[in-house]
C-alpha cells in the first residue's frame, strides 16, 4: 500500500513537472515573439515585478522598471529584436515553484544563449531572472578580445575603484 501511494505520487509530481515544462517552454517563446512583435506589455508582462534582464553589454543589468524605460523607444519604433529557441534545457526545484532553464537562441546577433529563473506565481510562470550571452566560437575569443578591450579596460578599471 505504501509503496503503490509513494508510487502515485511520484507519477503525480513527473506529470505536473511535464505540464509545468511545457507552460514554461510555451511562457519563453510567447515572450520572445512579443519582442520579435513589438508588443510592449505582452512581453514585459511576462517579466516578474521585482525581474532582472542581464544583456550583452556589461554595463546592461536592468531591475524591469529600467528595463522598459530602455527598451520603450524600440517597442514604440516596431524596432526590437526577434530571438527564436534552437534548443532548451528546463530543470525544477523540489518544490516545483521555481525553476531554471538555459537556451541557445537564433537572433540578428546569430548565436545567443539565454539562461534564467522562473518563479510560479499562481498558475503562471514569471520570468524573475534573465542573463542573454553572445556565444563566440572558441578559436575567436582571442579576436574578439581584442576588439572588445579597449572599451571594456576602461569599464574594469572604474569598477575596480568603486
Amino acid at each position: 500500500m505504501k509503496k503503490t501511494i509513494l508510487l502515485l505520487l511520484f507519477v503525480a509530481s513527473f506529470a505536473n513537472a511535464q505540464t509545468d515544462k511545457g507552460k514554461i517552454n510555451q511562457t519563453l517563446d510567447t515572450w520572445h515573439k512579443a519582442a520579435a512583435d513589438a508588443k510592449f506589455d505582452a512581453y514585459f508582462d511576462l517579466i516578474a515585478e521585482d525581474g532582472i534582464f542581464i544583456g550583452t553589454d556589461a554595463t546592461e543589468n536592468w531591475t524591469k522598471k529600467n528595463f522598459k524605460i530602455w527598451a520603450k523607444p524600440y517597442f514604440d519604433k516596431g524596432k526590437t529584436w526577434h530571438f527564436t529557441a534552437l534548443e532548451r534545457h528546463v530543470f525544477f526545484d523540489k518544490t516545483g515553484t521555481i525553476a531554471w532553464f538555459d537556451e541557445l537562441l537564433n537572433t540578428q546577433m546569430k548565436i545567443c544563449r539565454g539562461s534564467g529563473v522562473l518563479v510560479k506565481v499562481g498558475k503562471e510562470w514569471k520570468i524573475q531572472h534573465y542573463v542573454l550571452s553572445m556565444t563566440i566560437p572558441n578559436e575567436e575569443v582571442d579576436a574578439v578580445t581584442k576588439i572588445k578591450a579597449p572599451i571594456e579596460d576602461a569599464l574594469i578599471a572604474k569598477l575596480q575603484k568603486k
